[in-house]
């Protein structure tokens, strides 16, 4: 059955102009092109939407370690990392060093934090490119480093609003001699109508003398952009705020602060093209003097290291730590780490062919005199104490810490210990553990080493959670510690697997 479509009993035509099996309507053929054209237009400006450009991260990560006090340390120095820059992380040593390195230019701001939440703030004042001497008994002191002064947060302001003393009328006018009127009677409120001219006044407008208390609004005299009588526009007020560009030679000026004048070289440090880090103001005025530096590598315990962050923009914070329901729920996770620290601690040291020293080894088993207990052919029977077996080794300075290492993320911990181990050499042991789909911890990181053999196999120190590329997810800053040298890596934890993001150079 053929069915031709009909949009009204009108003439039809085929499309070669003659009778044809396939009639089509003109009003069809018009309804037709209509619907393309709208489908065409509609596409069309679809596809001329405005897409907003990417934005052009720059973001440089650091470490921050000081001894003492962290409102006054008795010493501290900032160690450059990594920088996020042009959508890769690259080292912050090395990275446009000409000679200062990028990251510790005069005048970067560093927020000091714990797991995405600012501590305080260190402005770089200046940096020193150090290097070891032959005779030196010190290790870690090569390299650039970078001082400044540590701000606490400032606390925020209160306010200085204070409860009115007077009672606010709304549906009544207050009848005030003393308050500005603008007419001698007011309309009743609500009424809609206008205001009545007071008997015996006229109704033109007259200018009312000049009230002292009365507020009023016009230029000033003084002003810059006003001429006085003269014709000639006076001399710009000390005390008003400019807001103009520096010029070269005032740049250069600026930045001839430096203690060091070998590092402030106009031609290395001030490149127009040069990227900017900082959001501060340069303080060139602090010397060496004024900021106490670190140099070597102190005790662990006198040493304290936190994660600095410097941004080109102020972003809001992200809190990657991850609070305990209870204190059970924690008990439970380090009772965990406990085992599997434990058991990797055993298997370490039965491959280096030395036992664990145990807290409360017992003798050695003696056997008991024989002794004659009735039987029936009247034996002698030997009876045995039982040696009590050693308690597990004990696990020392025992650091566990939870985050959240991306929004609606699984738990991830991380834990760290070390024990007596092979006889006087402590070992050390590492873990990072995240919750699987059912809520049971799957360990991503395993690390086991002594103190003997940190060339072979590095100690994992953690110092923080950070955000290295301002994607607001983390990645676990970790402190490589070999025998005479270090190195800062970041790894990514996503599905109980870690990747070695980033590793920094080396430093003797």
């Amino acid at each position: 059955m053929n069915v031709t479509p009909h949009c009204s009993k009108g003439s039809q035509r085929t499309l070669d102009g003659a009778s044809g099996p396939l009639p089509v309507p003109v009003a069809g053929c018009a309804l037709l092109l209509a619907f393309l054209c709208a489908l065409f237009s509609v596409s069309a400006s679809a596809q001329t939407h405005k897409v907003a450009p990417p934005q052009n991260v720059v973001r440089a990560v650091a470490v921050y370690e000081w001894t003492g006090d962290m409102a006054k340390p008795t010493a501290s120095r900032l160690i450059p990392v990594s920088l996020f820059i042009d959508g890769k992380l690259r080292d912050a040593a090395v990275y446009l060093a000409r000679p200062v390195p990028f990251a510790l230019d005069t005048g970067n701001v560093y927020e000091i934090e714990r797991a995405g939440i600012a501590l305080g703030t260190l402005n770089v004042a200046f940096a020193r490119h150090l290097v070891e001497p032959e005779d030196a008994t010190a290790d870690y002191d090569d390299g650039w480093f970078g001082y400044g002064k540590f701000f606490p947060p400032v606390p925020p302001k209160k306010s200085t609003l204070k409860p009115s003393g007077k009672l606010v009328a709304i549906n009544s006018l207050d009848e005030d001699d003393d308050s500005p009127h603008f007419s001698a009677r007011s309309a009743t409120p609500g009424s809609g109508e206008t205001a009545e001219t007071a008997p015996g006044t006229s109704t033109t407008t007259n200018t009312p003398a000049d009230n002292p208390d009365r507020p009023t609004l016009h230029r000033s005299a003084s002003s810059p952009s006003a001429p006085d009588s003269s014709g000639s526009t006076p001399s710009d007020d000390p005390d008003r705020p400019t807001l103009r560009r520096h010029t070269t030679a005032e740049a250069n000026k600026a930045s001839a602060g430096q203690p060091d004048a070998s590092y402030d070289d106009p031609a290395l440090n001030n490149d127009p093209n040069r990227p900017l880090l900082h959001r501060g103001k340069p303080l060139g005025e602090l010397a060496d003097a004024d900021i106490p530096k670190l140099s070597g590598l102190p005790g662990d315990r006198d040493l304290h290291q936190a994660v600095a962050v410097s941004d080109a923009v102020n972003r809001p914070p992200h809190n990657f730590s991850r609070a305990w329901d209870d204190d059970a729920q924690r008990q439970a996770i380090l009772a965990t780490m406990q085992a599997e620290a434990r058991r990797l601690l055993a298997a370490y040291e039965a491959a280096n062919a030395a036992a664990p020293v145990a807290a409360n080894a017992a003798a050695p088993s003696v056997a008991a005199a024989p002794s004659k207990t009735p039987g029936r052919n009247n034996r002698l029977t030997r009876t045995t104490v039982q040696q009590t077996p050693p308690l597990p080794e004990p696990l020392l300075d025992e650091q566990l810490q939870g985050y959240t290492l991306s929004y609606g993320g699984p738990a991830s911990y991380a834990y760290s210990a070390h024990t007596g181990g092979l006889g006087p050499t402590p070992c050390y042991v590492t873990l990072v553990a995240q919750d699987d789909m059912e809520g049971k911890p799957e360990f991503a990181i395993r690390s086991v080493t002594d103190a003997a053999h940190l060339n072979r196999a590095p100690l994992m120190r953690l110092v923080d959670a950070v955000d290295a590329e301002a994607s607001n997810r983390a990645s676990l800053l970790f402190e490589l510690r070999a025998q005479n040298s270090r190195q800062f890596a970041l790894y990514r934890v996503i599905g109980a697997q870690a990747v070695q993001t980033y590793l920094s150079g080396s430093t003797q």
